[in-house]
């Protein structure tokens, strides 16, 4: 049976960095690719103020027992205190997409699994 692949969101506020963190995941081979929005707005409530500011969004596409380990180097990495970091399952796609996903992935370090 084919590993499951989903869709790991990260936001920041600074685009730049996004795309170099991105790209330490993809070198990585913690996930094969990322789409990432330049511009979002976000508006949340933090220590008791709400907050309206502009942010960078990145889809990243990896293999779901991989998830951990995404979410552990984005703590090691991201400058935000609690970082949105969260995975969603995909249904569907492209088989041959989904099966390159997994080819440009490296198995979970400790054999672990989402």
């Amino acid at each position: 049976m084919e590993e499951d692949v989903c869709e790991i969101v990260v936001t920041g506020s600074d685009a730049e960095w996004l795309g170099g963190y991105t790209r330490r995941l993809v070198e990585e081979r913690l996930v094969a690719c990322g789409h990432q929005l330049a511009a979002i707005r976000s508006v949340y409530r933090w220590e008791g103020v709400v907050h309206d500011e502009a942010e960078a969004r990145v889809a990243l596409h990896t293999r779901r027992s991989l998830v951990p380990e995404v979410v552990a180097r984005t703590a090691e990495l991201h400058p935000y205190d609690v970082p949105c970091v969260i995975a969603l399952p995909l249904v569907g796609g492209n088989p041959e997409y989904l099966r390159w996903v997994v080819r440009e992935t490296r198995e979970p370090q400790g054999g672990g699994g989402a």
